[in-house]
């Protein structure tokens, strides 16, 4: 998936965003806010990990689909982007992940 696909994605989600929740999916997630989006996230994300385990190739590729597009909300919606993950990820790169983890402030 490139990048350009997934900005085309979130300018569908910014679109359908403004639709009434009656009328669009997108548009419930965001009325139900953070949290149930959130809650979405982590779904699609069991969801993909049992399909990765269970070796089905469809199926991970489906459920993937389903946890980019609801990260993709959940980034929305709290006034983020998959331009600024990506720009942490080049942040990181040439960087150990051990050395990078290390690295994070401690919460």
């Amino acid at each position: 998936m490139s990048e350009e696909t997934l900005a085309y994605i979130e300018s569908v989600i910014a679109e359908r965003r403004k639709a009434s929740p009656e009328d669009s999916y997108v548009s419930s997630l965001f009325h139900r806010g953070t949290a149930h989006i959130a809650q979405k996230v982590g779904e699609e994300a069991v969801e993909t990990v049992i399909a990765a385990l269970a070796q089905d190739k469809k199926s991970l590729e489906s459920e993937a689909a389903d946890l980019i597009f609801h990260l993709a909300v959940l980034l929305a919606d709290r006034g983020s982007s998959f331009e600024n993950v990506f720009s942490e990820l080049r942040r990181r790169e040439g960087v150990s992940g051990h050395a990078e983890k290390a690295a994070r402030p401690k919460s």
